[in-house]
């Protein structure tokens, strides 16, 4: 556990560079002709900074350790005193709050090169949990080894802290959608923007993504019941705009989908600039 000297350190070093980003990328946006990138947060970073090859060789080692967890486990609890940054690398997580009439809302879906808990680099106590919906593979990274994959890679730093302003974009978004879209347009506007994350770590195939969610999952993101998420997605079916066949999504017309959503992906912040 770092002391909290090395946690202002941490956030320090990331507000500092945070506002470098945009004008980094520009400057060196020339795309480099290699093999596809297989690990997804490297792809991520990748697509809104310019990193060097000594900052791709440190994300691929804080990556290199890691572990397994079986679907509907625990990957983060809240109130527990975090250590380590939990990476995602393979599978399909969620942020839930746990109510006390036993409920919960999920506030975040985290899929393939999403940060987990980019807060346990700075606080002392996890405020919600992290649920593994289907079998992950994590990197567990280390305050410290966080701190010195970061210390002389300014553009590494400026691209995590981008990662953490996208996050808190997607749950403003998410407010928004919950207190000012009628079930329809929640429903829409979330495949709509998983479609795009997804898309943005290269693991789209002939159109289709592996949706591994249940309608009581999506109803504890929606604040709907399953029975009004089913009607709303036979729906949607209806209309021709999406296929659902196995847990894999067919997004048939990504135009009409949109307008159903008024989907503005802007929020996602593709690029840096």
């Amino acid at each position: 556990m770092l002391d909290s000297g090395e946690e202002r350190i941490v956030e320090a070093r990331l507000l500092e560079s945070s506002c470098g980003l945009a004008q980094q990328h520009g400057s060196s946006s020339v795309p480099r002709e290699e093999a596809a990138i297989t690990n997804p947060l490297l792809a991520k970073l990748e697509a809104v900074a310019a990193l060097s090859a000594d900052d791709r060789h440190a994300i691929e080692t804080i990556c290199a350790g890691t572990r397994t967890i079986g679907g509907h486990k625990d990957i983060v609890r809240e109130g527990e005193k975090p250590e380590h940054i939990h990476i995602m690398l393979d599978g399909w997580a969620a942020r839930y709050k746990a109510l006390p009439d036993g409920g919960r809302q999920i506030t975040g879906f985290l899929l393939p090169g999403d940060i987990c808990d980019m807060g346990a680099a700075v606080l002392k106590q996890a405020d919600h949990s992290v649920l593994a919906l289907t079998q992950v593979t994590i990197a567990s990274v280390t305050r410290t080894a966080l701190i010195e994959a970061t210390r002389e890679r300014s553009r590494l730093a400026q691209a995590f802290w981008w990662a953490s302003l996208v996050d808190e974009a997607v749950l403003r978004t998410w407010i928004v959608n919950l207190g000012r879209r009628d079930a329809h347009a929640r429903i829409a506007h979330l495949l709509c923007e998983l479609h795009a994350r997804i898309k943005r770590v290269g693991q789209i195939q002939d159109g289709e993504f592996s949706l591994p969610l249940t309608q009581e999952q999506l109803a504890d993101a929606l604040g709907l019941t399953s029975v009004h998420v089913n009607r709303t997605l036979q729906r949607l079916r209806a209309e021709g705009l999406v296929a659902l066949r196995n847990r894999t999504l067919t997004i048939l017309d990504a135009d009409r989908l949109g307008e159903a959503a008024s989907f503005d992906p802007s929020y996602l912040h593709a690029s840096a600039a």
